[in-house]
């Protein structure tokens, strides 16, 4: 029974990967089969019905609403022009110094990305920071690769993916917090020597013809002006609560979204703002929602106690014990959280997570250190993310080709993570 379960599984990955199937509905028929190939019945206690889909849905429930407020600050950011603003002044204060400009931008792209990750802050940190790289000589997949990193290193930092993990792993938000300040500062050496070492390495290159559409006279941008300096900190206030004074993420980011209203917007304006914005954010929200309502119908699917007796003897048997070979053997497998692949930590990940804590092959804790740890891989250089994509293609490279510059970088923090893991939790 296992091993039907890892071919359901491995035709699930090239469903994905060959793009046969969305990936939400891939892992929502993934869950379905996996219950009944585990001997689930279709109704009653442990069923495909009331078990797998009435209660896998609603399972990552508050991460979704995380992530719907962190969208909705997003928007906010950028309606109110404070992420403008924030891009514009650090462009400014480097001048025609590219390394500065890049550092710069890479700091922008990191705040941003503690508020919302995916492809909203790629743009919120990219739409005039990419076009500013360029413009004082800095490679165009270098000038992608830095917003990419950039919001890799503000990740570890990212409220909604703190509730994801605390969630899908069951782990209290402080043991997640935990890792992730661990994980941090090797996201940060890792983005730093990014930019220090391709910036000098790839040469000074100018190419005016990139296209600054963000910037046109007369767009909505340049009417707004900047923002107050005071609402400059409005990416800051939600992590000062959640990290500094450990307010609960949900409260936290909604102070955010409280503070970037008040400092910007007009009192006889804020009801029609508040309203705007928040639609504005269920449509970036919504393709991450519906992929946790599909994650979480995966992972109820295989903490199924005929999933975990059937699939429990082959993981265990693969699953390196040793420390020295957990960090080798994990890091080797990296490029498998790529293209969508199977440790994809949105994607099939999360199921073979649920399964390495159910079948207590490794402490949940130890689980938290793998996915965070593939999660960076994949938020910077995975191909068919949506932040690579848009920051590719806005800077006019493929991207395989920023895949290709930057994976070494993130192999390395991965690395880390592991060793970081193994240390501390085996």
């Amino acid at each position: 029974m296992g091993v039907v379960i890892l071919i359901v599984m491995a035709a699930g990955v090239a469903a994905m990967l060959t793009r046969k199937l969305p990936t939400a509905f891939a892992l929502v028929l993934l869950g379905v089969v996996i219950a009944f190939v585990a001997g689930a019945p279709p109704a009653g206690e442990e069923s495909v019905l009331d078990t797998v889909l009435q209660e896998g849905a609603p399972m990552l429930a508050s991460t979704m609403i995380a992530v719907l407020l962190g969208s909705w600050l997003g928007k906010l950011l950028d309606e109110t022009g404070i992420a403008g603003t924030i891009v514009r002044k650090i462009v400014e204060f480097g001048g025609d110094r590219p390394t500065v400009v890049a550092l710069g931008v890479l700091a922008v792209s990191a705040l941003i990305g503690t508020v919302t990750g995916s492809a909203p802050a790629a743009m919120l940190a990219g739409i005039i920071g990419i076009p500013a790289m360029v413009a004082v000589g800095i490679p165009k997949v270098t000038a992608a690769g830095t917003i990419l990193m950039g919001i890799a290193v503000g990740v570890p930092f990212e409220l909604p993916i703190w509730q994801f993990f605390s969630t899908a792993l069951d782990l209290p938000v402080e043991t997640v917090r935990g890792f992730m300040v661990k994980l941090f500062p090797l996201a940060l050496v890792a983005a730093v020597a990014f930019v220090l070492i391709e910036s000098r390495r790839r040469g000074v290159e100018h190419a005016w013809s990139l296209r600054t559409a963000g910037e046109r006279p007369g767009s909505r941008r340049a009417r707004l002006g900047d923002a107050p300096w005071y609402a400059l900190v409005t990416p800051v206030v939600p992590l000062v609560l959640a990290l500094g004074l450990e307010v609960a993420i949900i409260p936290s980011l909604l102070a955010g979204v409280l503070y970037a209203l008040v400092t910007t917007t007009r009192p006889r304006e804020m009801n029609k703002r508040l309203l705007r914005t928040l639609y504005g954010g269920f449509e970036v929200a919504a393709p991450p929602i519906a992929l946790f309502v599909a994650i979480g119908i995966l992972l109820a699917a295989v903490k199924l106690p005929g999933a975990i007796a059937a699939l429990e003897p082959l993981v265990k048997a693969v699953s390196p014990q040793n420390p020295v070979l957990f960090v080798l053997v994990f890091t080797a497998l990296v490029p498998l959280c790529l293209y969508r692949g199977p440790l994809n930590v949105y994607g099939l990940g999360a199921g073979i997570a649920g399964v390495l804590i159910a079948a207590g092959i490794y402490p949940a804790v130890a689980v938290l250190g793998l996915a965070a740890s593939y999660n960076q891989v994949f938020g910077v250089s995975d191909p068919t993310s949506t932040q690579t994509v848009w920051s590719a293609q806005y800077a006019g490279v493929g991207p395989q080709q920023v895949m290709v510059r930057t994976l070494p970088y993130v192999w390395a923090v991965a690395l880390g993570g592991f060793c970081v893991t193994a240390a501390t939790h085996l």
